[in-house]
């Protein structure tokens, strides 16, 4: 369940008129974080495709039009 899914929008203070309407995200370091747990680095990118999801979600909930995600790698 997305944490923020149990915090009412107003509570956030910030009126929805004043949200951004745009939200871009670099993804990067799940496959060191991975590592660095002693699990195989694809854990660490399906724990990443978990966490688009969430913030999908939370996109959604507080009015976000457009989320830019960046997850590009040279390794």
């Amino acid at each position: 369940m997305n944490e923020l899914k149990k915090l009412p929008t107003e509570s956030l203070g910030v009126p929805r008129e004043r949200r951004p309407k745009h939200v871009a995200v670099i993804m990067d370091g799940n496959g060191r974080w991975a590592e660095q747990q002693n699990l195989p680095r694809i854990e660490g990118h399906l724990r990443g495709v978990e966490a688009v999801r969430r913030t999908m979600e939370a996109c959604q909930d507080f009015g976000i039009e457009t989320l830019t995600l960046f997850c590009l790698s040279s390794e």
